[in-house]
C-alpha cells in the first residue's frame, strides 16, 4: 500500500518510530524496550520485534506471536523528480477477506495519521 505524505522524511520516520509519534496515530500507548515495542489499545496490548531501522528510510517490525516469517514494515521513498514523499506499507493476510480488512485498518489509520501531522493539502 502506498501513501503520499507531504512531510518531510524525518518528520515522518518520528511519527513511525517514535512512542510520542506512534502513540498520536497508530495505538493509545507504546513502550520501546531492547527493541521490543509494546503497543497498547482500549485495555489490550501486542508486541512486536524490531527487524530492521533505516533512520528516514525503513522500519520493520514482527508481531511476538507470530513465528510465520511474517512482518509489516514502514518504507519512506522520495520521488527525484517531484520531491513527494511516499509511505509504502508493507503487511502479509493470509486471504483476501484479512487482505482487504487490513487495507481499510491502515487506510484509516494513515487518514488518523495525516492529520495527526497537518500532513493533508
Amino acid at each position: 500500500m502506498e501513501y503520499v505524505i507531504h512531510s518531510s522524511a524525518e518528520l515522518l520516520f518520528t511519527f513511525l518510530t517514535e512512542p510520542s509519534g506512534l502513540s498520536e496515530w497508530f495505538c493509545d500507548d507504546v513502550n520501546i524496550r531492547h527493541g521490543i515495542y509494546t503497543f497498547l489499545w482500549d485495555g489490550s496490548q501486542q508486541q512486536a520485534k524490531e527487524l530492521k531501522i533505516i533512520p528516514e528510510k525503513i522500519a520493520r517490525f514482527q508481531w511476538v506471536e507470530k513465528s510465520d516469517g511474517s512482518y509489516f514494515e514502514f518504507r519512506i521513498e522520495k520521488d527525484d523528480l517531484t520531491g513527494d514523499i511516499s509511505l509504502i506499507i508493507t503487511d502479509f493476510a493470509e486471504n483476501a477477506e484479512e487482505r482487504n480488512s487490513s487495507k481499510l485498518l491502515w487506510d484509516s489509520q494513515i487518514d488518523k495519521l495525516l492529520h495527526v501531522m497537518g500532513a493533508y493539502f
